[in-house]
């Protein structure tokens, strides 16, 4: 739970459903190839060709790298669980992300790690631990004007200051008796600044002049709407879209502290799964999964259009002239302004809003998002996705699902159903599934379909929670669900639709 909000528990479980939408993921299978891969998961349209420009990568390593990430991201998933409070960090390493590394406090992790298929390292600091270290860091540099960027760098296992006065920052952090060993002071001109703008341009405005990005199509209840940058507007405020007609008006606006806000639009703005690539094409909003460090990420704007890049570090901390944001993710990933309030995306899974940065899309820079995860939880909103909108999770059970199978699992034993077999679905459309565990238990449930050769996994849901849902788009074809308990022995009730 973030420091800065205090939500209800149902506020928690909704985005738990939301989060667990999921898009389609590389077989399970050894020995599934490179083009088997990329017919489950495509890179959506402009992604490879902006990771050649902005990443300098062939097409072929930018095809190796998203292939990379997509097998890895589960393994991290599991060992993240696994470790718990042990859990150091994780990051991708390598141009095209052939490596995932995991940081371990406990050596004793190392076999497991290694066994999973990542990379181990040890570290002194827990992922948590460095977390609180950075409250320290910024509650300390409140009030200077030094230091105006901290994040965490879990392959340093330290948290990094970049600062104009490397010596008076210094002094600062002794002085408000932070633990030194836990910190560096990196000497850095970086100033990042909001990236809103003073200028006409689409695609919204608030008030005549200033301009601001779309992030993602969200709902409250049956309210169309969309999230951008808290700085761009105050709740209350009126916005005009492209085209300069009547829009919405933001219903909440954080800024400074957190920087995301939320617009209600009227009935003439219908809200839509969709992305600017910046080539008169779109990429597909599929779900909301938290991309790994290292991980590859794009951005639309409207001042800039395209551009992508990698997450450097999560949980960093920027002061702006109008105060200071924390909580918010470092990437390489270019803009300027009039950017603000775009989308984050990395393949289809929305990763949050622009906020700001320094540089320009000409020399390079560095861009700062605020993670969709919170925002959705702040203010109780749904991330509209290609998924649509399948039956909620209500009191912790699954309901008004047509098919529904019962068992018992063990700790580390999984079953296929319906029944240890498969079901065919004869037309293209949504594959819904629900999964209901006893609370205390760890369940996933995975989506699978027969490729003519073996079972690929096409859909994910594997939070540490005994509760999963999945939704994703097919084509017909025979499908099971695959239910692991990564944790814990429990009944369970599986739900499911089929187109």
């Amino acid at each position: 739970m973030s420091r800065r909000h205090v939500i209800t528990t149902g506020c928690v479980l909704a985005i738990t459903a939301l989060t667990l939408t999921a898009a389609p993921a590389v077989a399970t299978s050894p020995a599934m190839n490179a083009s088997a891969v990329l017919a489950v998961r495509q890179p959506p349209p402009g992604m490879l060709e902006a990771l050649q420009r902005d990443l300098g990568l062939t097409r072929e390593q930018a095809q190796t790298r998203l292939l990379n990430e997509a097998r890895l991201r589960p393994v991290e998933a599991k060992l993240r669980r696994r470790l718990g409070s042990r859990f150091g960090g994780s990051w991708y390493a390598g141009i095209t992300a052939q490596s995932l590394v995991v940081a371990t406090t406990d050596s004793a992790d190392i076999p497991q790690i290694v066994a999973a298929g990542g990379r181990g390292e040890v570290v002194s600091r827990s992922l948590a631990e460095l977390g609180t270290t950075v409250e320290q860091v910024d509650a300390a540099l409140s009030t200077h004007p030094n230091g105006r960027v901290r994040y965490v760098d879990v392959k340093t296992n330290k948290v990094v200051i970049l600062s104009d006065a490397p010596s008076a920052t210094r002094d600062v952090i002794e002085a408000a008796g932070v633990n030194p060993v836990a910190v560096r002071v990196v000497p850095s001109d970086e100033q990042p600044r909001p990236l809103s703008d003073l200028q006409g341009g689409a695609p919204y405005y608030v008030g005549v002049t200033s301009r601001c990005s779309v992030g993602f199509s969200v709902l409250r209840g049956t309210q169309n709407g969309f999230v951008s940058a808290g700085h761009c507007g105050k709740a209350g405020s009126a916005t005009t879209g492209f085209n300069q007609a009547a829009q919405g008006i933001f219903q909440a606006s954080h800024f400074p502290d957190s920087d995301f806000g939320w617009v209600a639009v009227n009935a003439d703005w219908t809200p839509k799964p969709l992305v600017d690539n910046g080539t008169g094409g779109t990429v597909t909003v599929a779900g909301s999964k938290e991309a790994i460090e290292g991980a590859s990420v794009c951005r639309s704007g409207s001042a800039t259009g395209w551009h992508c890049g990698t997450i450097q570090q999560r949980n960093a901390s920027i002061t702006y002239p109008q105060g200071t944001v924390s909580e918010v993710t470092r990437t390489n990933v270019c803009a300027e302004p009039g950017d603000s309030g775009g989308s984050f995306i990395s393949i289809d899974q929305a990763q949050g809003v622009t906020s700001g940065g320094s540089g320009d899309c000409t020399s390079g820079g560095i861009t700062y998002f605020q993670p969709i995860g919170e925002i959705l939880t702040t203010y109780g909103l749904t991330l509209v996705t290609t998924a649509g909108n399948p039956p909620p999770l209500n009191t912790g059970t699954c309901t008004g699902y047509p098919q529904t199978v019962t068992g018992t699992l063990n700790s580390e034993q999984s079953v296929y159903q319906p029944n240890n077999r498969y079901y065919r679905a004869t037309t293209a459309g949504v594959h819904a599934g629900c999964l209901d565990a006893d609370d205390g238990v760890d369940f996933d449930l995975y989506l699978q379909k027969w490729n003519g050769r073996g079972w690929d996994t096409v859909a994910t849901s594997d939070s540490p929670s005994p509760d999963e849902k999945i939704s994703y788009t097919g084509s017909p074809g025979y499908y099971r669900y695959r239910v692991p308990s990564s944790n814990g022995s429990s009944p369970y009730t599986l739900g499911y639709r089929a187109p």
